[in-house]
């Protein structure tokens, strides 16, 4: 026997026979041309439609309630009264002089000049106080350190509403009481996020930096100021945007620590224009979307750097 016949008559021993149940058939493979190759069949996965139906649920949740509020806000009083439901439609899209009565007697010009004093001051001191922590804390070593920051866990654990008596009584000793510079005060130094969020920042930025400055015959504010400080604008403008939204949006603080009509803040002259308009929703509602607004373009406007800043501070 030649030494082809010999491999032929090996290969077809070597072959494994196919067994088929009786009363089957073998099923015709289907032919592809060369060089096409037969698409995987796509199976049905339920996670894809329920995570659809989750963000369309989501997205239900929060805009139903602001399209009540805009709705309502362009009707007339007769409308509101007449018991139509709170999606129906306004009969004039262009009514806007509950706008015009909520920005004249809500004082919302007054209210917006001193949510925008606190807003500076306030911004300014925690971006300060926030990033010379955090820089203190990565970059030199001293005794109980671990305990600050086991101090800094804690007070992020304790509701500050049970703090507000003492909190209130040391207010009012040094004389801030019914003054802007108290929330101010406030918000500066009971910001624990925003040293948390420049510390993972830091975290990121090599020592290697802080040695070659020491070498030039830098102080350790030289490097804070000229070197760590301007490489920190991702998380400064995280903590911007954070912190500027949450003290606009505050109203336990400006309304417990500033009662007086006059220094009112955006939060507490809407809150205050409840009461000569109790029943007027309407006067209410467009109250209500003016203090929305400013907010509300800012973060469309402004989102991608949260994310960013978030982001790249997991990094780190």
């Amino acid at each position: 026997m030649s030494l082809t016949a010999r491999t032929t008559t090996a290969r077809t021993q070597e072959r494994p026979r196919r067994r088929f149940r009786p009363g089957t058939q073998e099923r015709p493979r289907r032919r592809l041309r060369p060089g096409i190759q037969e698409r995987p069949r796509r199976r049905f996965h339920l996670a894809t439609p329920l995570t659809y139906l989750s963000l369309i649920v989501a997205s239900l949740v929060v805009l139903l309630p602001l399209a009540v509020v805009f709705l309502t806000s362009l009707k007339s009083y007769d409308e509101i009264s007449d018991g139509q439901g709170a999606l129906a439609l306004p009969d004039d899209w262009l009514n806007f002089s509950n706008y015009v009565t909520a920005f004249d007697d809500g004082h919302m010009l007054t209210a917006f000049g001193n949510t925008a004093f606190i807003l500076v001051f306030s911004i300014t001191g925690t971006v300060i106080i926030g990033s010379m922590t955090a820089y203190a804390i990565d970059r030199f070593d001293f005794r109980l350190k671990k305990l600050v920051m086991a101090l800094f866990l804690i007070a992020t654990l304790v509701p500050a509403v049970t703090t507000q008596v003492a909190t209130f009584q040391v207010v009012n000793s040094f004389g801030l009481f019914n003054t802007r510079w108290a929330p101010i005060l406030l918000y500066m130094g009971t910001d624990i996020v925003s040293i948390y969020i420049f510390l993972q920042f830091i975290r990121g930025i090599p020592k290697s930096l802080d040695e070659a400055a020491r070498l030039d015959g830098a102080n350790s504010f030289t490097i804070y100021r000229k070197i760590i400080f301007p490489l920190l604008k991702p998380a400064i403008a995280t903590v911007v945007i954070i912190k500027g939204i949450t003290t606009y949006n505050d109203f336990y603080i400006p309304f417990l620590y500033m009662p007086s009509e006059d220094l009112g803040t955006m939060s507490t002259a809407l809150f205050r224009f409840k009461g000569p308009f109790g029943a007027h929703w309407e006067n209410i509602s467009a109250g209500a979307v003016l203090v929305i607004i400013p907010t509300l373009v800012i973060f469309l406007f402004l989102q991608r750097y949260i994310y960013n800043g978030f982001s790249q501070g997991a990094t780190k």
